[in-house]
């Protein structure tokens, strides 16, 4: 059996990816098999400590809410209740696999989740509860990629792994449109900035490049991916501060 390589990660899924081939909207079968893969891996690896940061893109986006003449900051906290959404959805689906889970959540909700306090979130990982954070950083104009580095910091993850709706990596074109675009095992976080690469947005990538946080992408449709992801395999673009 392989090993893991990581002790304690930050999976980050985007919204679009618990919609299924929807596309958009909270697809429960999907939102199950991911659970399911995550209960395996508990079982597996019950020394893997995993956090999730997950978005809202399936049921809202605040962006374009605001370019249809919305004020911006309360589109983007309506955004941040679609990831709470998306949170509980995930959490029940991880209850009922058998796995403890706790969601905590940047904007108080007490009667639904607990209020994000950093202690808090570390001592459930250390408990071997699955942790997923809510209502992105809890302000508006941070997208849930910043989020994700912002948790990943807090809490020393080893890495985030980017788990992504239906493409294996980053590559140099939207490969859905290009046939011959090409994937990149490997990258820098100044080399992604220079050849503007959409993997996260800039403020995300800054965080990460400046806390060293490795940053693995891959493709989440696939079962199995989210284990591979965790045993270092090579399946997706490895993103890193330096070569």
């Amino acid at each position: 059996m392989a090993e893991a390589q990581f002790h304690r990660i930050l999976l980050k899924l985007s919204g679009e990816a618990l919609a299924g081939s929807a596309g958009t909207g909270i697809d429960l079968p999907t939102v199950r098999r991911v659970a399911t893969e995550l209960a395996d891996i508990k079982k597996t690896y019950p020394q893997v400590q995993i956090a999730i940061v997950n978005g809202g893109g399936n049921l809202w986006r605040g962006e374009s809410a605001a370019k249809a003449g919305m004020d911006r900051a309360r589109a983007d906290y309506i955004g941040m209740l679609g990831t709470v959404m998306n949170a509980l959805s995930l959490a029940d689906a991880l209850e009922q696999a058998g796995v403890v889970t706790r969601v905590l959540t940047a904007i108080e909700m007490r009667q639904i989740a607990e209020p994000y306090i950093r202690g808090r979130a570390i001592r459930h990982l250390e408990k071997g509860r699955i942790v997923i954070f809510g209502a992105g950083t809890g302000s508006p104009y941070f997208s849930t990629d910043t989020t994700a580095a912002l948790r990943a910091a807090e809490i020393d993850a080893d890495a985030i792994l980017m788990g992504k709706n239906g493409v294996d990596g980053v590559y140099d074109s939207d490969p859905r449109k290009n046939v011959e675009a090409t994937k990149f095992s490997e990258l820098t976080y100044d080399e992604v900035l220079q050849k503007n690469l959409k993997v996260m947005d800039s403020t995300a990538g800054a965080m990460a490049k400046d806390t060293h946080m490795p940053l693995v992408v891959f493709n989440l449709n696939e079962t199995g991916n989210i284990k591979k992801a965790i045993e270092g395999q090579d399946i997706g673009t490895v993103i890193k501060g330096a070569r």
